[in-house]
């Protein structure tokens, strides 16, 4: 079983949660849905013409947090919109908090995620293009992470040696953020400096019902450290756990299923 990885980076990510309104509150990683739109800007995919080609049921997708993070929130002046003029400014602007998600020291890092990704029903054609573009970092479109304008950069490709089995009855450590109903219990890990790890729990979009649609169709409950170590977690035993290994190094991951 083949597996790929990369690493996204930039100085500041967005990835919008769904149910905000007034004050647009960030996700600390990017959902399966933007990952999507992550690949098919790589792929050159022109915007909506995508959801079915990387959906669940053609490309397995998992993600993983390499950087301790923070999120603060800024006031942005938009214009209040409520007629055709108002695009104009004539209704004055609105005050809308926005929050940004940076690593940890922004003078001196970016932020970064590892993206894993295994092909599924995804056809040969789509699959080789894809992993050559990522390879030679040759993305078709400009990457963001989450909003225009946060650009981004893909480094690191990786090829692993794979395969899936069913978890242990013990506590394991994963590299990717897993699936928060496999989950028996966690374990916070204590860190450098004496700090205890941070573990957060969200409800993300998955998949959007066709092409052109952005009704979403399927959702998933992750769970996922964000103090950039791993996640110590005993999952139920009928829980599928993927094992990479590059080199002599080994990490488990998971899914966003």
């Amino acid at each position: 079983m083949e597996i790929i990885s990369f690493d996204i980076s930039g100085k500041f990510a967005h990835f919008r949660k769904y149910f905000t309104n007034n004050t647009a509150l960030s996700f600390s990683i990017p959902p399966r849905t933007t990952i999507m739109g992550i690949l098919a800007a790589i792929c050159g995919l022109p915007k909506d013409s995508y959801y079915e080609v990387f959906s669940s049921n053609n490309i397995d997708i998992g993600v993983d947090l390499l950087s301790r993070i923070k999120k603060t929130i800024h006031r942005l002046n938009l214009l209040k919109i409520e007629s055709l003029s108002d695009f104009r400014g004539k209704n004055n602007h609105v005050q809308t908090p926005f929050e940004v998600v940076t690593d940890e020291d922004i003078n001196k890092s970016t932020i970064s995620y590892r993206i894993f990704l295994r092909p599924l029903d995804l056809d040969n054609e789509h699959y080789s293009n894809l992993k050559n573009l990522i390879k030679t970092k040759g993305n078709k479109f400009p990457l963001t992470l989450g909003i225009a304008g946060f650009n981004a950069s893909i480094s690191n490709y990786k090829e692993y040696d794979a395969f899936e089995r069913k978890a242990d009855n013990k506590f394991e450590y994963f590299n990717s953020a897993i699936n928060a109903d496999d989950v028996l219990e966690i374990e916070l890990l204590e860190e450098d400096g004496g700090r205890i790890s941070i573990v957060e729990e969200e409800l993300m979009p998955a998949d959007f019902v066709a092409n052109n649609n952005r009704e979403v169709k399927k959702m998933n409950r992750m769970l996922f450290s964000v103090s950039s170590s791993p996640l110590k977690a005993r999952l139920k035993d009928t829980s599928a756990v993927i094992e990479l290994t590059d080199g002599k190094t080994k990490e488990l991951i998971q899914f966003m299923r």
